[in-house]
């Protein structure tokens, strides 16, 4: 066995760690709704949420390509080079979101792949141009600026979008609902119901099927050339179905598309985000395999094969999705990452855990001026529907949720759909991002934020997303470092950092005493 058969095997490894410590932290994405709202026990959400993501795992076949030819151009790296990034970006990617696993803080497992791949190949290819082995003339060659440029730009865009489409949606289904929505549903419930699903349908089928690897090409067609009427049915049977099981079997619309929800967005998040675990490792044994064949040296062999469409083996990605299933409920992080998100989201009052400063001041002072503004300009009249439309009710139950069904419907509806329409463009955009301004825009919008707590929950946004800019910048720094060690020391320095990074994280599971 050479070392680089260890090496393969090394990533395979890392890949099954990944998705540990990645599930971990990005579980928060698509539980902290469901959760939150309390509709139902925790067992029956990770069921739920499983399911989705044992299937979504199918439909990330072609996500696998930003691995391959998203960050870097392969044909300018020999086989060699490519496997140092390769080890650099897997060994960093495990540390750093373990860190923020151990931190109870959610970060991007995309922002983090992406800036690692583009820090050790970077790196790697100053590195060449340096040697004079490459026939490359700058490092701008050797990096897909232009796919780079565009997935950092939808990653950093969607925080305001996200933030912007939640608070709008959330505002206008609270002023239909009110917080005494139970009085609303036989009137509104069966059609608000039948929307939800019509969307989340749409984003999770018509626009998911293209990175289906299991879906034939005849199907695809089918289902584009119908979108229309499978659309229309859809939304006419949901309803319909609705309608009667609301008035027979007293069912609960908001639960259902809390349910429906949840299982949309594990679906969306594994089948946007399973590339950031298992891409890497994928695309080294496939790259190992091509090398192998052509009998040509490691340094000199050139990887045009990985600018080639190459679909992921489909046993794979189910492995993949079973060891994220298992990892949900087995993971004493991912619920400390969920109770992070569900607290500066909360509706009542909580113990903050974040305290407020200079500018988390100025930005509820200034939020306050804008609504002091608004309000003038607004009829008086307008201001007191709308004022008693949002009056909230107290809740009697002895456990009261973080906040009401209306709200968790939103939550996983708008996230779902913006990242399903992502994948379907296949951008790797950060299902963390997206979750997390989705839930912190319903928030405001519901005036989740009152006059005691807003500095303290502002605060909490302002430090989890200084933490993503941190991990972008962390990530980039810390690949290129181990990637510039691996190059200069060989495989066996790479062996040798893989052996520290998987004693490092066992340590860090190991239950406290």
């Amino acid at each position: 066995m050479d070392s680089y058969q260890i090496l393969v095997i090394a990533l395979f490894i890392l890949a099954v760690a990944d998705l540990v410590v990645g599930v971990s932290n990005d579980a928060v994405n698509f539980l902290n709704s469901a959760i939150g709202s309390n509709v139902a026990p925790r067992n029956i959400i990770l069921i739920i949420a499983g399911l989705g993501v044992f299937v979504g795992a199918a439909f990330s076949s072609g996500m696998m390509e930003v691995a391959r030819k998203g960050i870097f151009n392969p044909e300018f790296f020999s086989f060699a080079d490519v496997m140092v990034i390769f080890m650099a970006v897997m060994i960093t990617d495990i540390l750093l979101l373990d860190l923020f696993n151990s931190l109870g803080m959610p970060t991007s497992t995309t922002v983090s792949i992406v800036f690692e791949l583009l820090g050790a190949s970077v790196m790697t290819g100053w590195l060449m141009l340096n040697k004079g082995g490459s026939e490359a003339e700058s490092i701008m060659e050797l990096i897909n600026y232009s796919k780079a440029s565009q997935i950092i730009a939808g990653i950093f865009l969607s925080v305001g979008v996200a933030f912007t489409v939640g608070a709008v949606v959330q505002w206008f289904s609270r002023l239909l609902f009110t917080f005494n929505f139970h009085k609303r549903l036989p009137t509104y419930g069966a059609l608000f119901g039948g929307l939800a699903i019509t969307f989340i349908v749409y984003f999770m089928l018509v626009k998911g099927v293209k990175g289906a690897s299991f879906i034939s090409d005849s199907t695809s067609a089918y289902i584009k050339s119908h979108t229309a009427a499978i659309m229309l049915i859809t939304f006419v049977g949901v309803t319909l179905l609705t309608f009667i099981l609301q008035r027979t079997v007293k069912l609960h619309p908001l639960k259902m598309v809390v349910l429906a929800g949840t299982f949309s967005l594990a679906m969306a998040f594994a089948g946007n985000d399973l590339v950031n675990f298992i891409g890497v490792p994928i695309t080294g044994f496939q790259s190992f395999t091509d090398w192998k064949t052509s009998g040509v040296d490691a340094d000199l062999y050139l990887m045009n094969a990985l600018s080639e469409k190459v679909k992921t083996p489909t046993y794979m990605l189910f492995i993949a999705g079973l060891i994220m299933v298992v990892t949900l409920w087995l993971s004493a992080k991912a619920r400390r990452v969920t109770e992070t998100e569900v607290k500066l989201g909360t509706q009542g009052s909580v113990d903050e855990r974040f305290k407020p400063n200079g500018l988390s001041r100025g930005i509820v002072a200034a939020a306050t001026g804008f609504t002091n503004f608004f309000t003038n300009i607004v009829p008086r009249r307008t201001r007191i529907i709308v004022d008693w439309r949002f009056r909230s009710y107290t809740v009697t139950e002895e456990e009261t949720p973080a906040f009401d069904l209306v709200r968790a419907s939103v939550n996983l509806m708008m996230a779902s759909i913006l990242i399903a329409f992502a994948t379907s463009l296949k951008l790797p955009l950060s299902t963390t991002y997206v979750s997390f301004m989705v839930a912190m825009g319903t928030s405001l919008a519901d005036r989740a934020w009152g006059a005691g707590s807003a500095e303290y929950r502002v605060a909490g946004v302002l430090n989890v997303i200084g933490g993503w800019f941190l991990t972008a910048l962390g990530a980039f720094t810390a690949a290129a470092l181990v990637a510039l060690a691996i190059y200069f020391g060989g495989n066996w320095t790479a062996i040798g950092l893989f052996l520290v990074a998987a004693v490092v994280l066992v340590k860090s599971n190991l239950p406290k005493k």
